[in-house]
């Protein structure tokens, strides 16, 4: 299985345009727009499924 895109995005492997970065989160502008401003916002640590997500796992 490939590293997944977005962990090698946070890890700083692949480059991107960062418009915020904290010690949980990555936020950077896509190579894709869709709209005049489009930004993602991923954690840092990798979880499979977004229903994964909680607030006791930033």
């Amino acid at each position: 299985m490939s590293e997944c895109v977005f962990c090698a995005i946070a890890a700083g492997s692949i480059p991107s345009d960062t418009v915020l970065e904290t010690d949980e989160v990555l936020a950077f502008r896509d190579l894709d727009p869709q709209a005049p401003t489009h930004v993602l916002v991923i954690p840092k640590m990798h979880f499979d499924n977004v229903a994964d997500l909680t607030r006791d796992n930033p």
